[in-house]
């Protein structure tokens, strides 16, 4: 292996995955406007093919603004499994090249480089068989950013999407930065950027500009990190045992409902589904969120912690239940409940006991 005092980070993020899979699952769909997720009147954007994203349709957008901005937009009912299966593929090919990879979602992830298997000095090279490979393997196309930490690889591997390469090496680091607009710093949403155009803040030189305590003073916590970024520093490693801080799962309704019996039904195969995903990964957790969209779009979130874990669907279902009633009055129409447990923690022993009393019937 090759070993190198400098860090070598490649950030591979797919171009459009779960559209782009279905574009090449269903050649009636290439180069066409596809947005998966929802449907044509419900729920929302989960991906957008780029053809639709040059109507400005987004991830995370309501279908009908999509449907409005794009009226010959394909809606594609999403298919996980399929998704899933690409993304071993994916991750197979990184395993040629290393073992140290922090998957951030099932077609994003970063690699750390700086030893990896074939012995290759170059991070650039590295990463342009890796696309070739994933181009070859699964028909999509990968994009790729190569730095010596995080911050920058993820910046770079947008610069050139789709189907890009882009390099940023220490020496061009700072200049790179200081030219960078504010609103593509990993971190920085559309809120924080408007409160730092507020105070001055156009650009990476900008940042670096500001003194720490009015960063901290206007930003809290994430001052620290936006002072060292605007400086090219960001020592986070790559975790290829990254542990899961949430999980959960939500459902946008068809209609919106209005009726507790109905609520209270979806809410209960919500909780089913969270508890075969706990169980899936031997997880259990103290903390279960209810998150509720009303049928204007504004959304609540309610959280309650417990000194003994939750991990059956049955207590899962009515802790959730519990806090719906809460936040419930008559006449609220909802499109949207999810619930999502967090503070999670592997199964003990105790809660495995309790498991197999259940499997045994007892």
């Amino acid at each position: 292996m090759i070993r190198s005092e400098v860090p070598k980070i490649i950030h591979i993020d797919m171009d459009a995955f779960f559209a782009s899979v279905e574009q090449r699952d269903h050649p009636e769909l290439r180069g066409k406007p596809v947005a998966v997720g929802g449907s044509r009147k419900r729920g929302v954007v989960a991906a957008a093919s780029y053809e639709a994203r040059r109507f400005g349709v987004r991830s995370a957008m309501p279908s009908v603004t999509a449907r409005r901005k794009c009226p010959q937009l394909i809606f594609v009912r999403p298919r996980f499994e399929a998704y899933k299966a690409v993304s071993r593929q994916i991750h197979a090919v990184f395993r040629r090249y290393t073992d140290c990879i922090e998957p951030l979602s099932l077609d994003e992830a970063y690699l750390d480089v700086t030893e990896n298997k074939p012995g290759i000095e170059l991070a650039t090279e590295l990463a342009e068989r890796i696309r070739a490979e994933i181009r070859a393997e699964t028909g999509l196309t990968a994009s790729a950013g190569v730095s010596y930490n995080k911050f920058l690889a993820k910046v770079a591997s947008d610069v050139n999407k789709p189907d890009g390469l882009f390099v940023i090496p220490p020496q061009r680091a700072q200049a790179f930065i200081d030219r960078l607009p504010i609103e593509r710093f990993h971190g920085v949403g559309k809120a924080t950027a408007r409160r730092m155009r507020a105070l001055g803040i156009e650009n990476g030189a900008n940042l670096r500009q500001t003194p720490l305590d009015e960063l901290l003073r206007h930003f809290g916590k994430a001052g620290q990190y936006f002072h060292a970024v605007a400086r090219g520093e960001d020592p986070r490693p790559v975790r290829s045992e990254r542990q899961r801080k949430s999980l959960g799962a939500e459902s946008t309704f068809e209609e919106d409902l209005c009726e507790m019996d109905a609520l209270q039904q979806r809410l209960s195969d919500i909780a089913e589904e969270v508890a075969a995903r706990l169980q899936r990964q031997d997880l259990q957790g103290r903390c279960l969120t209810l998150k509720i969209k009303f049928a204007d779009f504004t959304q609540i979130t309610r959280a309650r912690s417990f000194d003994s874990p939750l991990w059956q669907s049955n207590r899962l279902r009515l802790e959730g239940l519990r806090l719906l009633r809460e936040n419930f009055r008559p006449g609220m129409c909802i499109r949207l409940l999810g619930l999502t447990l967090s503070r999670l923690s592997p199964v003990d022993d105790e809660t495995e006991a309790s498991l197999r009393q259940l499997e045994l019937g007892l």
